[in-house]
């Protein structure tokens, strides 16, 4: 019998500021490699070594049938998601660190806009509102018009749209496959996604790159399992602030390593934009919580 995970606000606190230290961690290597490395051919080997981690999962998706609607969808969200990942693998080879970091919060506005379009989710006012704010953030962040807004910038908006696509998916499979099988599912459809642009620009690498890219791949793995214990100590709208710290890395991070000028526009754009998440998080946790609590006739032993 299953033991429901205790709720632990510090725990999961911790467990998230973990989280944003392996992902800076992973982001940073990728950075590093894409210089010596094709960006298609960076994002194979990332996803490929990642299969290793993954390989018990993978071997369930056909051990057990997911019928034929499930591997189209799959095959559909595979796209979404090879399409972000090359755009997101190249943005980091063009635009500073921080840039990327703050702009890959966009991600939860384009889930949120997504899934009102296609999975009919009501946009209530202040949903709108927080998206508001958070384009105004992103505005900030590029300020068009102001300085040159380059191809970097595009690609990670064109990242957090195909994401947002991705991951409106994702919550479709939320209630009917586990959560294991459906990370399985990604990386594979992903992995394969990837290989055509990977091989269109393969170069021999050497060892040193093979062992920071499997690096990626584990410092990815353990980023949402840490993840995920967060989760399950305490509610998103609890945790989401913590990731803002992600962005105080990243810029520290671009700073220290890769030679990059703090640009508080990015981080105060940054911040905007995780607001309007944050907010959005903790109002849906409010909502669900309301729907959850049972009347007193409906309560049932």
């Amino acid at each position: 019998m299953s033991v429901a995970p205790q709720h632990n606000p510090v725990k999961s606190v911790l467990w998230m500021i973990v989280t944003g230290m392996l992902f800076v961690s992973m982001t940073a290597l990728v950075k590093f490699v894409g210089r010596d490395v094709p960006s298609a051919q960076g994002a194979f080997l990332r996803y490929f070594f990642g299969l290793f981690w993954l390989l018990p999962a993978c071997l369930r998706l056909f051990r057990e049938p997911l019928g034929r609607r499930v591997w189209a969808l799959s095959a559909v969200r595979g796209v979404f998601h090879t399409a972000a990942i090359l755009l997101w693998f190249y943005a980091l080879t063009e635009i500073s660190f921080a840039e990327v970091t703050a702009m890959n919060y966009l991600t939860p506005v384009c889930v949120t806009l997504a899934a009102a379009l296609f999975l009919g989710e009501p946009l209530a006012l202040r949903r709108i509102m927080a998206i508001c704010v958070a384009l105004i953030g992103a505005m900030i962040i590029l300020r068009p018009g102001i300085r040159e807004v380059s191809p970097g910038h595009l690609a990670m908006i064109g990242a957090a749209l195909a994401l947002g696509g991705s991951y409106v998916i994702a919550k479709f499979f939320a209630d009917r496959i586990d959560p294991g099988r459906v990370v399985a599912l990604l990386s594979v459809a992903t992995t394969i996604g990837v290989l055509p642009f990977a091989i269109a620009v393969w170069q021999p690498v050497g060892w040193a790159e093979v062992g920071l890219l499997f690096a990626v791949a584990t410092l990815a793995t353990g980023g949402h399992y840490t993840m995920t214990l967060a989760f399950r100590l305490a509610p998103v709208a609890l945790t989401q602030p913590v990731t803002f710290l992600q962005l105080v890395w990243a810029t520290i991070t671009g700073v220290v390593f890769f030679s990059e000028p703090v640009d508080i526009w990015v981080v105060a754009g940054g911040a905007m934009i995780l607001g309007a998440i944050s907010y959005m998080s903790w109002r849906e946790a409010v909502l669900k919580r309301r729907m959850q609590t049972p009347t007193v006739p409906a309560v049932k032993f």
